[in-house]
């Protein structure tokens, strides 16, 4: 199929319409539940659960669902996996109705959801390479992260509005009806069936499993690639957790503070993003992805060393983590959208997934202990020391010259 005459524009814009409402109403609820936990709880340590809980599946599980998302209908997955993150939500809204909704069963839902998100997000990514012409793929990433980030920029307020005047089980009512306008998206649109391995030497999942890292580690730079997203993951993944209790424990703000807040970063991250449409098919993309790392420490210390008075210098630095985080993930998905071919994109993402969110729960055991023990402020520090030094790796390993 020649990618270029089958209408790209109109098929990637209407995917991700759909999906930019679908990850903006599943942001409000994630918001919510982060309110609802720190209300209750005031714990870092329950936080963490709550984050570990959310990727433990797609850690786990991650190499094998990327053999059946290589293997059957990518457009067929995501209808599912959406219709099942969606059903695991509406047992909170029918509990919810019933009395409390008891913490145990948020984490419950919380894992379930993440069981489809283990087959959603990789297919999302292994889907768009067969929309989209591989020149403009970068470019694409910046206009993807512009829809996440305009997302997740109204999402906190709409959280903190809607936390005000709802019962949270009717609130995550929004999500699922944004989980509906995201399947009927796919649905309308023609997504090409992806080619089958013609080499594979094997036909059980191990086995593709498996084949899927040899066809990585055969791309040059790539293991390397690899090596510093997961000593990254360590410790972004988890630091943005914290976000909501630093702003409301360690600076004494409201909910109302901690939404401007996560407004804040996500307008710093659709300006990224703008900047990655415009300007992402000429950039270095290794280089970008080195100095991304190095701007989050610089904002990560920089908070770390603030008094308890100083919420409003934290939301310019959560503004300038935001413009970085594009320059991270929208390019790194690009890279590998480019370097891999389309058989293989499914079992890439799922294990590179897989792979990094391995590296978390270090992450998440060293965030919960030592946020509750030293402080949250101090931990921000520590974290923006570690992303520097990891920053530092990154420019000293010549084999990532080779992407």
């Amino acid at each position: 199929m020649d990618i270029t005459k089958d209408n790209w524009k109109r098929k990637f814009m209407m995917l991700w319409t759909g999906q930019a409402i679908s990850i903006f109403t599943s942001s409000v609820i994630q918001m919510a539940i982060v309110w609802y936990l720190t209300d209750i709880t005031a714990s870092a340590a329950v936080l963490t659960l709550a984050t570990l809980l959310g990727f433990l599946p797609q850690a786990v599980l991650g190499p094998f669902t990327g053999v059946l998302i290589d293997r059957y209908n990518r457009k067929k997955i995501m209808i599912i996996s959406d219709v099942f993150i969606a059903g695991a939500l509406m047992v909170l809204v029918i509990v919810g109705f019933l009395g409390e909704i008891p913490i145990w069963l948020i984490m419950v839902v919380l894992f379930a959801r993440a069981i489809g998100t283990t087959f959603h997000a990789p297919t999302l990514q292994a889907v768009t390479p067969l929309i989209v012409p591989k020149e403009h793929l970068t470019r694409c990433a910046g206009y993807s992260q512009t829809f996440q980030s305009v997302s997740y920029l109204f999402s906190p307020a709409v959280a903190a509005v809607l936390y005000g005047v709802m019962e949270i089980n009717m609130i995550f009512l929004f999500d699922i009806g944004g989980a509906f306008i995201a399947v009927l998206a796919v649905a309308l649109i023609r997504i090409p069936a992806q080619r089958k391995a013609t080499s594979s030497k094997t036909s059980n999942v191990l086995g593709e499993a498996k084949e899927g890292f040899l066809v990585l580690r055969r791309e040059p730079g790539m293991m390397a690639l690899l090596f510093i997203s997961m000593l990254y993951a360590i410790i972004y993944f988890p630091i943005g957790t914290l976000y909501p209790l630093i702003s409301m424990s360690y600076f004494g703000g409201s909910v109302g503070h901690s939404s401007i807040i996560e407004i804040g970063s996500s307008l710093g991250a659709l300006i990224g993003a703008v900047i990655l449409g415009r300007f992402g098919d000429r950039i270095n993309k290794v280089g970008a992805i080195r100095k991304s790392i190095a701007g989050m420490g610089i904002g990560l210390v920089a908070t770390g060393l603030l008094p308890p008075t100083g919420i409003k210098i934290f939301l310019i630095l959560a503004f300038f983590m935001g413009i970085t985080i594009p320059f991270y993930h929208g390019v790194l998905n690009s890279i590998y959208q480019i370097k891999i071919s389309e058989e293989y994109l499914g079992r890439i993402f799922s294990l590179t997934s897989s792979l990094t969110k391995l590296a978390m729960p270090l992450g998440l055991i060293l965030t919960g202990a030592f946020a509750e023990i030293i402080g949250v402020n101090r931990w921000f520090f520590i974290s923006g020391v570690l992303t520097l030094i990891i920053a530092m790796v990154a420019y000293m390993m010549p084999s990532l010259r080779k992407i």
